[in-house]
C-alpha cells in the first residue's frame, strides 16, 4: 500500500493542472549593498502604512510600486543587485522574468504561503534599517537578522516569521503602537517548476500523483491532512 509523503505541497502547475512536489527545508540568504531609500519615499511608505494600511502586530501587506518606482531611482540598483546574487546562485535569469511586489509587514505571525504560492519560491529583498527583528525558519532552524540589504529565497511552503530578536516566538506585544518595528522589503515569485529553482531548494516532484489528481486547489499536506502552522511557534499541526 503505497502511503502519502510526509510533507508535501499541491500547487496549480504551468499545465493547469494540480502537481505534488516537496517541501524544501533550505533557505538562501545573503547581504546586498542596497543604498537606503530617499527620505521622501521612507516618509510616503509611513502614511501609507499608518493612514491606509493600518498595519497591526503580524500583518503583512502590499503597498504601491508603481508609485514608489517615480520617488524612487536606486529602484533600478536594488532589482540589479538582487538579479546578480540569484545568479551567482545558479538562478540566472529567473529574477528577470519574475513577478515583484513591495510589502510591508508589521512583524509577521508563523505561516506557509504554500495555499496561495504553492508553484513559486520567494525572493525577498529588505530595504529597512535594523529593527532588531529576524526571519525565523522554525524547520530549518535559521533565525536571519533583518537589516537593509538581507536577501532570502526559500520554499512559499515552509513555515516563516518575522520575530523579535531574541524571542522564541512571535508574541503580539513585542510590536507596541510606538515602537518603529516595520519592515518594508521587495518580493520575487520565482517559478518553483523553473529547473534552477528546483534544483537550487533540491525540489522533487510528482511524489504524490494520487493525491494530486483529486485535488482542485493549492494546498500543503502532512501526512496526508491538510498542514496548518501554529502562529506563535511555527509548529506543524
Amino acid at each position: 500500500m503505497n502511503h502519502p509523503p510526509r510533507l508535501a505541497s499541491y500547487f496549480w502547475s504551468s499545465s493547469d493542472t494540480i502537481r505534488s512536489r516537496s517541501v524544501s527545508d533550505i533557505v538562501l540568504s545573503g547581504m546586498l549593498d542596497v543604498p537606503a531609500p530617499p527620505a521622501r519615499l521612507v516618509a510616503d511608505w509611513e502614511r501609507e502604512i499608518s493612514l491606509r494600511l493600518g498595519l497591526e502586530p503580524g500583518d503583512v501587506e502590499p503597498l504601491p510600486l508603481a508609485r514608489a518606482r517615480v520617488r524612487w531611482p536606486e529602484y533600478r540598483h536594488c532589482v540589479q543587485a538582487a538579479s546578480d546574487w540569484t545568479r551567482s546562485l545558479g538562478l540566472h535569469e529567473v529574477l528577470a522574468s519574475s513577478d515583484v511586489a513591495l510589502m510591508a509587514c508589521r512583524g509577521a505571525r508563523y505561516h506557509h504561503d504554500g495555499a496561495q504560492y504553492g508553484g513559486a519560491a520567494f525572493c525577498n529583498l529588505f530595504l529597512s534599517e535594523d529593527r532588531g527583528l529576524d526571519v525565523h525558519f522554525p524547520a530549518a532552524g535559521r533565525r536571519i537578522p533583518l537589516v537593509r540589504g538581507t536577501a532570502l529565497v526559500f520554499d512559499t511552503g515552509q513555515p516563516h516569521a518575522v520575530i523579535r530578536r531574541g524571542r522564541s516566538g512571535f508574541d503580539v506585544a513585542d510590536f507596541a503602537s510606538d515602537d518603529d518595528c516595520t519592515q518594508v522589503f521587495l518580493t520575487w515569485e520565482l517559478p518553483i517548476e523553473h529547473a534552477d529553482v528546483a534544483r537550487a531548494l533540491g525540489i522533487v516532484f510528482d511524489i504524490d500523483p494520487a493525491t494530486s489528481s483529486q485535488l482542485d486547489e493549492e494546498q500543503v499536506r502532512l501526512n496526508g491532512a491538510r498542514a496548518t502552522v501554529c502562529p506563535d511557534s511555527g509548529a506543524y499541526r
